[in-house]
């Protein structure tokens, strides 16, 4: 089952961009794209809690399980 990312969606509720949010986490904006598109491999806690801090949400809100489908 593949981990989905959806820093997108929290993003858009909370009326921030990626931009906004790189500042705020210290993190760069390829960074944190990466994130968003569902291309990382791998993210360290301590990020993962800096990301939450500050869009005030849990990694629940952010990271999701993707039901493998039935072929």
């Amino acid at each position: 089952m593949p981990i989905i990312t959806k820093l997108d969606n929290v993003l858009a509720k909370r009326r921030m961009s990626l931009t906004e949010l790189s500042e705020r986490v210290d993190i760069t904006i390829a960074n944190l794209s990466i994130l968003k598109s569902g291309k990382a491999r791998a993210i360290r806690f301590s990020t993962l809690e800096a990301i939450c801090k500050v869009l005030n949400c849990k990694p629940g809100d952010i990271l999701d399980i993707e039901p493998e489908k039935d072929n």
